[in-house]
C-alpha cells in the first residue's frame, strides 16, 4: 500500500523538527556543564556547600551517572513536562514556564496582528504610489524600522505613549482579563511589531507591484471592476502568497524578541524569566524554558511551511512531484 505523497511530505517535516529538536536539547542540558563552574555548585546556588547537600544533589540530579545517561533521564523528564526545581524559587520549573506561558502567546500574537495590519496596509500603498514622495517616505521610514532593535524602539515608544502622552501602561502585563491585558500589553506589542511590520512592508510592495502588471489584472480592469474589487479580487489574492512564506521568520523573530521587550517593560513572560533565570544562574530553569522555547518556534515554522505549501499550487505540485 503505498503512502500519499502529501502524507509522506509532512512525515518529513515532522521527522526533521524531531531530530531539531533532539539537538537542541542535548545543547541546552549540555548548558549545565558548559557553564563556568562545577555542576554542583551551579545547582547549589546560594545553599550551604556541605556532604550532606552535595551527596543529595548527586544523587536526585544522578550526576553519580555517566553523562549520556544524565542526559537521558534529563531528556524522559522534559518529554513529560517535567524539568526539575528553580534553585532561586525551588518551585517546579514547568509551573514557572505554565504561569507564564499566557503572556508570552498574548504578547506575540497581539504584536503578529499588528505587525501584519500595518505591514500590509503600507506595503500596498508604496506599491500603488510608486516612485512617489509618500511611497520614498515610506519606504524610508520602513528602513529606519527595520534597523531598529526592538529594545531600543521599546524605549523610544515607552517614552512617547506612557512617560509624555500618558495613554498606556509603563510595565506589567495587567489583569488576566482581555481588554486590561490589551491595553497594558499595547506599547510591548507595538515595539515588537515596528521591525516585523517593516519586514513585511517591504516584501508586500514587492508581491504586489509583480501582480499589478500581470495580464488578468490588466482584464479585470477593463471588465469595468471598481478598484476596490481589482484590489482585493486579484491583485492581493495573488500577492499573499509569497506574503506567507515570510510569516515563520516575523513569528521566530516574535518569540526572540519578546525577551528584550519583556524586560524593558517588565512583563512577567518567559522572555523576563528565561533573563532572570540567566542573571541567577538557574540552570534548570534555563534549559525548561529555552526547550520550551525552541519547541514553540519550531512548531510555528513548521506550520507556516504547511500553510505556505497549502496557499501556493505551485509550491505544492513542487514538493508533492
Amino acid at each position: 500500500m503505498s503512502v500519499p505523497p502529501l502524507a509522506l511530505y509532512i512525515g518529513r517535516r515532522v521527522l526533521t523538527v524531531l531530530v531539531l529538536l533532539l539537538f537542541i536539547s542535548f545543547v541546552v542540558f549540555s548548558l549545565l556543564y558548559l557553564a563556568p563552574g562545577s555542576a554542583v555548585d551551579i545547582l547549589l546556588g546560594n545553599q550551604p556547600r556541605t556532604p550532606e547537600t552535595v551527596a543529595a544533589l548527586e544523587a536526585k540530579y544522578h550526576l553519580d551517572q555517566p553523562f549520556l545517561t544524565q542526559y537521558w533521564i534529563w531528556l524522559e523528564g522534559a518529554l513529560r513536562f517535567d524539568f526539575g526545581e528553580s534553585i532561586q524559587s525551588t518551585l517546579p520549573v514547568a509551573d514557572e514556564i505554565i504561569s507564564r506561558f499566557p503572556v508570552t502567546i498574548f504578547l506575540a500574537l497581539f504584536a503578529f496582528v499588528l505587525e501584519m495590519t500595518f505591514g500590509i496596509t503600507i506595503g500596498v500603498i508604496t506599491a500603488l504610489r510608486q516612485q512617489s514622495a509618500l511611497d520614498r517616505g515610506l519606504v524610508t521610514m520602513t528602513v529606519v524600522g527595520v534597523s531598529t532593535p526592538a529594545f531600543v524602539s521599546g524605549i523610544f515608544v515607552l517614552f512617547i505613549f506612557s512617560i509624555t502622552l500618558g495613554w498606556f501602561p509603563a510595565f506589567g502585563a495587567g489583569e488576566p482579563e482581555f481588554f486590561d491585558r490589551l491595553w497594558h500589553l499595547a506599547l510591548p506589542a507595538l515595539s515588537l511589531a515596528i521591525v516585523g511590520s517593516a519586514f513585511i512592508v517591504k516584501h508586500t510592495r514587492a508581491a504586489v507591484i509583480a501582480v499589478v502588471d500581470q495580464d488578468f489584472v490588466a482584464f479585470a480592469r477593463a471588465r469595468g471592476l471598481t478598484r476596490s474589487e481589482v484590489l482585493f479580487r486579484y491583485i492581493l489574492r495573488n500577492a499573499m502568497i509569497p506574503i506567507l512564506g515570510v510569516t515563520a521568520m516575523t513569528l521566530v523573530y516574535l518569540l526572540i524578541g519578546a525577551v528584550f521587550v519583556e524586560v524593558t517593560y517588565s512583563v512577567s513572560g518567559l522572555g523576563q524569566l528565561i533573563v532572570q533565570a540567566a542573571n541567577a544562574q538557574d540552570m534548570p530553569m534555563i534549559q525548561g524554558t529555552a526547550l520550551v522555547i525552541a519547541t514553540i518556534v519550531m512548531g510555528f515554522t513548521l506550520l507556516a511551511d504547511l500553510a505556505y505549501m497549502a496557499a501556493d499550487p505551485r509550491i505544492r505540485k513542487q514538493v508533492l512531484a
